[in-house]
């Protein structure tokens, strides 16, 4: 397992457009991808699930990876939040 922090630096937060943009990027993957804030996981490609989070400007998530390809994963994924996050 794969894991990282980061802050939300999007003035909106997560919002429907990263959030869809994260969905696809985490479906590329066999690895799971969770979004973890506040004690709560969820998965990353359940857009419903991300939206429901309400994560905000200036909150910090840490995002856990694990699987088969965790390490290309994990790659991508933070590099994805650092782009539109």
């Amino acid at each position: 397992m794969r894991k990282f922090s980061y802050v939300i630096k999007d003035e909106v937060g997560i919002h429907a457009r990263p959030a869809g943009l994260l969905l696809k990027e985490a479906k590329k993957y066999e690895s799971k991808v969770l979004i973890i804030k506040d004690g709560k996981a969820i998965e990353a490609t359940n857009l419903m699930a991300v939206m429901g989070l309400g994560v905000k400007c200036g909150e910090t998530i840490d995002v856990e990876i694990s699987g088969s390809d965790e390490n290309a994963a994990y790659e991508d994924i933070k590099a994805f939040f650092e782009k539109h996050l």
